[in-house]
């Protein structure tokens, strides 16, 4: 299932890692409303999307899970399996079918440590992922400085 979608989301990743991390992927599909994996559970595979909807959520207490962002082709899905002490820090749920290449969080981990080079380039090509992220949560806080959203500026 190696596509262009795959080329473009790893496309910050050289050659011959993008090479070595692909060979070490397996290809998997999911029906609509699949659970993932749940916050604070043990983080063991990631995903790069090939198609289809993935819902992060975060746990609210009393209420149910609120929807922080979702991902979609071309995306990185799961980050805390590269940092300890590799426990998600979200969950996450298919919207509706989802293709994927799922990988071993473990085998990529011990790759990264037995090539210096590989893993400091995973870890650059994981952390671009994780502030693509962190920018997309930003604008959709609202105007903190503005009270309760009313648009007012100071």
């Amino acid at each position: 299932m190696t596509t262009a979608t795959t080329t473009r989301t790893a496309r910050n990743l050289a050659a011959v890692y993008r090479g070595r991390l692909m060979s070490m992927a397996h290809d998997v599909c999911y029906p609509p409303d699949t659970r993932l994996f749940d916050e604070g559970g043990r983080a063991d595979h990631f995903w790069l999307v090939e198609s289809g909807t993935i819902a992060l959520e975060m746990r609210v207490p009393g209420r149910h899970a609120a929807v922080i962002g979702t991902l979609g082709p071309g995306e990185l899905l799961g980050w805390s399996w590269l940092y300890e002490p590799h426990r998600w820090r979200f969950g996450a749920r298919t919207v509706g079918p989802v293709r994927a290449h799922e990988f071993d969080a473990e085998a990529v981990r011990r790759m990264c440590e037995d090539d210096p080079e590989a893993g400091r380039a995973i870890a650059l090509w994981v952390g671009e992922a994780v502030v693509r992220r962190l920018n997309a949560a930003r604008t959709r806080l609202p105007d903190l400085r503005t009270p309760y959203g009313s648009g007012a500026r100071d």
